[in-house]
């Protein structure tokens, strides 16, 4: 992990892949403990850290993850969440170009909880819920396209799933349909920014993570300088 923001309230990190933010059945070490243990050495604290998890970053996914230092803060960016008030915008790498070179995509997602996995559909089934998201074409390199999606809803595995049903699986996401696995078992998806108010101070906080160091990320750099928000519907 690299740590991108801190300040008395919050502490904003890039991931890994591979990284997992909280723990889980494999007892693996988790993001929240590396973050726990960055600010009791960095700061000096002494005893139990405070540390609370806003929100979750699938484990083959990396980038820009949101922690909160205080119990106000952590109140306060639950509910921003909730009510969409954190935009969060994602590259993507996929083999596939979409149909269209921008677009709004409703879909009905279901999670099936034992096979880990969420289903889109185009009308309400039961046991859907509603996920909007929107994406454009930023470019192409040689064998990819780099795609910029932004969240309007937050729903589980929502932007593997929903850029799945569009026939642009993500590049190493075998669960969602790409053809072959990444070589370290991540998938091409990159939590890249996150704009939103300060919970405390009020201040704009706006981050960029930094690309993964891998070629097939550094030869889609320059398509991704393109930093003009997406227009929310």
């Amino acid at each position: 992990m690299t740590v991108v923001y801190e300040d008395n309230h919050i502490i904003i990190v890039s991931k890994e892949s591979g990284e997992i933010v909280q723990g889980d059945k494999t007892g693996d070490v988790t993001l929240a403990d590396m973050v726990k243990a960055y600010i009791k050495e960095q700061h000096h604290k002494a005893g139990n850290v405070f540390l609370g998890v806003v929100h979750r970053l699938d484990r083959p996914v990396a980038g820009l993850v949101i922690f909160a230092k205080t119990s106000k803060a952590l109140t306060r960016m639950s509910e921003m969440f909730r009510d969409g008030k954190v935009n969060k915008t994602y590259l993507a790498l996929t083999r596939n170009a979409p149909p269209k070179d921008h677009d709004t995509i409703f879909s009905w997602l279901v999670r099936d909880e034992k096979r880990n996995k969420s289903y889109s559909y185009a009308k309400e089934v039961p046991g859907a819920k509603m996920a909007i998201m929107q994406y454009r074409l930023l470019g192409t390199t040689e064998n990819y396209h780099l795609l910029e999606v932004r969240l309007l809803t937050g729903r589980h595995h929502q932007i593997r799933c929903q850029l799945s049903a569009i026939g642009c699986p993500i590049r190493g996401d075998l669960k969602y349909g790409a053809r072959r696995s990444n070589p370290d078992g991540s998938i091409s998806l990159l939590s890249h920014r996150i704009e939103f108010v300060h919970p405390v101070s009020g201040n704009i906080i706006d981050i960029v993570a930094p690309l993964p160091d891998e070629p097939i990320w550094q030869g889609a750099e320059q398509l991704a300088d393109d930093r003009t928000p997406l227009t929310v519907i």
